[in-house]
């Protein structure tokens, strides 16, 4: 008997522990962990992202004190939190916004709200409420990823609370599991307060609803109440109900839903308030638009009856209402009502074989880190740095990291298969260049240049004809199977960052034969003169000696120098002086650099990528 006791109560402990264990809450924009009033343990988000500005709010008018701070979001198109799940696991997931005049502009902002990479809801704020948004799905991943989309400009994204709940297989399960179910209203007729946890074993908030037109409230007098239905509703959501006075009378059901039909899935519950006696009958039937879709419902004394409605489509205009059939002798009564509208097709997101190439690059640059969520869905919200295929489950076809400050070796990711342009320009990468890049089946264009790379180019890029390799800028890189003096890229000409060493490279060598071939030349010219001159004066003396026996002693003709009198200077100067041009123009040819600047150069290069917004 004490063995069996002892076993009962581990098993509750142990079904205590699993379902606290679902229920994840996040004071978004705090540090602090704490319990507070309904016995919630919560948790700042500091763990749960990476961007975002923690603030405070100025007014609280009465809300709960996880309300009191929040994280806005200024820079990024999308910013994520991330929390880790069950993959296939089905939770409710509940977001809430308290604007508070946080930022003293009373202005409160409209943004979007996404869900795994799928668009969930646009959040349209207040200036003295809580506004929140809740949806109950089944994971496809491991993790589940809540993002902020900035929509409008200067409306800044935020948030206050973030909670997910882990709910039973069994649960909810009329809805197929390749859809979300979004929540409109979640009510209990006739309560004083909210239910939610521990009264609700998952917390959902059912609110209380104020009897009215013409409705009266009603409380039941059953000691316990059997809830075990499908959808698991707490036994604190039967304690009261409405029903109107007389049977002539329906009860009129509010339901929230958007203004343009949407395919639905409402829940009813119902639970008799009292013993009938042999004379009285509660029977009602569910209308819609006035026209009766249902069996008579009968509900029981102590025991719960579920109808669910789906598999039509309804929006605010349409009317649902509880009618008593023409045989019974009491209105109709209800309990507790949820409303949901179906989403679309829940998308598998980016490939997986993307994601984890991805997630090796974050892993390896810290830098990367700050961007979560799907990386190319929802399409207008795709990472800053990346490019992505507009295929149902698309895939990266770029990326675009030039001047992120990446430094070190690049780490392996070839699962990143679908890539047709890497720019990995102006960073700080070092070692070799890997050969798995060359092997990337659809890349076109690769873009290394102006990083610290060394070592021989791989065969699998040299090699590849159909990949534009840019290399510049990286003066230890060498072309496959030679020295590291010359680098040349595959879009066929020398690389800037090594141009002007190759050409330099010639200097000696054009030294070497010219200054000897001057000499050589002068020494030439020389004796040339010298001939010249000593023919000169044989011939001068000869008509010296013929003139001196007519003319005696008068001057020579001509104009020629008396003998023994040098060379013209002027005609020598003129012989090195187009020489020394020569040779300094043949010098000036060899040693000119390419003209530009390394940027100027690069910009030739390199189409930039166009910004997106």
């Amino acid at each position: 008997m004490a063995s069996s006791i002892v076993l009962l109560l581990l098993l509750i402990a142990l079904a205590l522990l699993s379902v606290s264990a679902n229920l994840v809450s996040i004071d978004c924009g705090s540090s602090d962990s704490y319990t507070d009033e309904n016995s919630i343990k919560w948790v700042g988000d500091d763990d749960f992202v990476q961007n975002g500005k923690s603030q405070v709010v100025q007014t609280t008018n009465g809300v709960s004190h996880v309300m009191g701070t929040l994280r806005v979001f200024s820079t990024r198109k999308k910013n994520c939190y991330s929390i880790k799940a069950e993959k296939g696991s089905q939770f409710l997931v509940r977001a809430s916004f308290y604007y508070g005049n946080y930022d003293k502009k009373s202005a409160p902002p409209s943004f979007d709200l996404q869900l795994d990479g799928n668009y969930w809801d646009t959040i349209q704020t207040s200036a003295d409420g809580v506004v929140y948004d809740e949806v109950i799905y089944i994971t496809k991943g491991d993790s589940i990823e809540l993002c902020l989309a900035q929509t409008q400009p200067n409306q800044l994204p935020f948030i206050s609370a973030i909670e997910i709940r882990g709910l039973a297989s069994e649960m909810y399960n009329h809805v197929d599991s390749e859809y979300a179910m979004l929540l409109t209203r979640r009510v209990a007729y006739g309560a004083t307060e909210a239910i939610r946890y521990p009264s609700d074993d998952f917390d959902r908030i059912w609110d209380a609803v104020e009897v009215g037109n013409g409705l009266v409230k009603v409380t039941t007098d059953a000691q316990t109440i059997d809830t075990s239905v499908p959808d698991q509703p707490p036994v604190a959501a039967f304690q009261y109900g409405i029903t109107t006075s007389k049977t002539s009378e329906a009860i009129l059901l509010v339901t929230d839903l958007p203004p343009v039909e949407v395919p639905i899935y409402i829940i009813m519950y119902f639970s008799e308030v009292t013993v009938l006696d042999s004379t009285q009958t509660r029977s009602f039937e569910i209308y819609i638009d006035g026209k009766s879709h249902f069996d008579p419902i009968v509900p029981v004394y102590g025991s719960v009856v579920e109808m669910s409605i789906t598999n039509i489509s309804a929006s605010s205009n349409t009317s649902f209402s509880l009618v008593a059939t023409s045989d019974s002798t009491l209105p109709p009564l209800i309990n507790a009502m949820e409303v949901y509208y179906v989403s679309g097709p829940i998308t598998d997101g980016t490939d997986s074989k993307d994601v984890a190439g991805l997630a090796t690059l974050q892993d390896k640059f810290s830098i990367l880190q700050k961007w979560t969520g799907d990386p190319c869905l929802p399409s207008p919200f795709t990472w800053d740095w990346v490019n992505c295929s507009a295929d149902d489950t698309p895939r990266v076809t770029a990326l675009y990291l030039s001047g992120f400050g990446l430094s070190g070796q690049l780490p392996e990711f070839s699962s990143l298969d679908a890539l047709q342009t890497m720019d990995l320009h102006n960073n700080s990468l070092s070692g070799s260049i890997p050969d798995f890049l060359g092997t990337l089946p659809n890349l076109k264009q690769l873009n290394l240049a102006d990083n610290k790379l060394s070592g021989p180019i791989p065969t699998t890029i040299s090699n590849n004809n159909k990949l534009k390799l840019v290399s510049s800028g990286n003066p230890n890189l060498c072309a496959s199977g030679g020295s590291c003096k010359t680098i040349v890229d595959n879009s066929g000409g020398p690389s800037s960052g090594s141009s002007s060493k190759k050409k330099s490279s010639k200097l000696p060598l054009i030294l070497g034969i010219a200054i000897p071939a001057f000499f050589v030349f002068w020494v030439i010219v020389v004796i040339f003169v010298c001939a010249m001159s000593q023919s000169k004066r044989r011939r001068a003396a000869a008509i010296a000696a013929t003139n001196a026996g007519q003319n005696g002693s008068a001057s020579m003709p001509n104009g020629l120098p008396p003998q023994g009198a040098p060379m013209n200077p002027q005609m020598l100067g003129k012989f090195g002086e187009v020489m020394m041009n020569q040779f300094a123009g043949n010098d000036e040819d060899q040693g000119t650099p390419e003209q530009g600047t390394p940027e100027q150069i690069r910009n030739q290069q390199v189409e930039e990528r166009p910004l997106q917004y």
